[in-house]
């Protein structure tokens, strides 16, 4: 197969899996990582064997080496990164929400459209094999019309006065943090899985803890606080929030992103019922599926490629009874997407399952749009605005 060469903007929490789930293919050569400056980008570089470290995006973008570009940055910086990947003519990978908003995200969308570049935002919970197994049976008809979908992301990450992020700084994260981070990945993941759109919201948003200290010292995410030193820093995103939901085909639904939740590290569940049946998967098991019936009595699938619809079963890499988890499903992404450009397949054919282009991040990005004006104004029922 064709060998393809990556390069990397931003080598913080997500980064290093980026470079992992490509290694893993076999036919991908991470070439270069670009930092904020050339100290730290080299550093990043020698960590994970890396052969060129360039001081900031541009320069990696117009390394001809660099045919697909990779950006994990900050969200304010998805736009101008993104939008350089396109005009240079480089296909480009996306870490979630693709952009602050909507409207940026439709910028971005019409710039890939134009330029034919292939797209692609790390919706990653897409690639774990009984999220796909679930989306095939809905496909099939096997749980009967979707009627209502429910579920919860929720995290303590944030729940100390003294834990701090870029996530919650406006001007780095957008107007939002607990939707725009995590919410954003429910909402994708139930729509892609049900095979339904969002259309409608009303939405109960709050900040549990209004006051942190922010440190003198940036920390990487989720790291653990050493002291409460700091200033002082008035928080204006939420941390919590709930939010009703109303599908295209009358399915109606429900579901919370909190980061402030005791005990709740990873927590991501979605149930969806259908007049036949229900379907139920926990991220923190994500090697079961639960199936639920009126009649003939609730089973837990467990994760096994010979039980498997055939056509998702290629998700599932090891036998039953070997576990598999979310580097795993972060490699099947990036499986699909790699498969598909060395394919020399274009936006336009017909992508693989897991695979989430710049059109799924810009729905994502409309739900939380939705979501905040919902709340803004009281929280009424607000359309989603396509």
């Amino acid at each position: 197969m064709k060998r393809i060469g990556m390069g990397l903007v931003g080598a913080g929490l997500i980064g290093p899996q980026h470079v992992e789930a490509v290694r893993r293919l076999g036919f991908v050569d991470v070439v270069a990582v670009a930092g904020s400056n050339e100290a730290s980008a080299r550093a990043k570089a020698d960590a994970m064997g890396i052969p060129k470290a360039y001081g900031g995006y541009q320069a990696l973008i117009d390394d001809p080496d660099v045919e697909v570009v990779h950006n994990c940055t900050p969200n304010h910086l998805h736009l101008p990164v993104n939008l350089a990947a396109i005009e240079k003519g480089k296909h480009i990978v996306s870490d979630k929400p693709l952009a602050m908003n909507g409207d940026e995200a439709q910028q971005l969308l019409d710039a890939a459209t134009k330029a034919g570049v292939v797209h692609a935002v790390t919706f990653n919970y897409r690639g774990n094999p009984l999220v796909q197994q679930a989306r095939a049976m809905i496909a099939n008809g096997e749980i009967g019309r979707v009627h209502f979908i429910h579920g919860h992301y929720l995290q303590d990450w944030l729940i100390k006065e003294t834990d701090f992020s870029w996530r919650i700084e406006p001007e780095k994260s957008g107007p939002t943090s607990a939707m725009g981070d995590i919410g954003s990945h429910w909402c994708d993941l139930v729509q892609h899985v049900s095979g339904l759109r969002i259309e409608s919201v009303l939405a109960d948003l709050t900040t549990v803890i209004p006051t942190r200290k922010k440190p003198t010292v940036a920390r990487e995410t989720f790291s653990e606080a050493t002291d409460d030193e700091g200033e002082d820093f008035t928080v204006t995103v939420e941390d919590l929030g709930s939010v009703l939901v109303r599908f295209g085909n009358g399915c109606k639904g429900l579901f919370t992103a909190g980061q402030v939740c005791a005990g709740h590290k990873n927590d991501l569940v979605f149930e969806i019922n259908g007049l036949g049946g229900s379907l139920r998967w926990l991220q923190e098991r994500q090697n079961e599926l639960w199936v639920g019936r009126r009649d003939g009595g609730n089973v837990e699938l467990a994760k096994d490629p010979g039980a498997m619809d055939p056509s998702v079963a290629g998700y599932a890499h090891l036998p039953g009874g070997h576990q598999e988890g979310w580097a795993t499903a972060f490699h099947n992404i990036m499986r699909d997407i790699y498969t598909h450009i060395a394919g020399g397949k274009g936006p336009d054919d017909p992508q693989p399952p897991a695979f989430a282009t710049f059109e799924d991040g810009y729905r994502a990005d409309r739900v939380v749009d939705a979501i905040l004006a919902s709340s803004t104004a009281g929280g009424v029922w607000t359309d989603v605005r396509y």
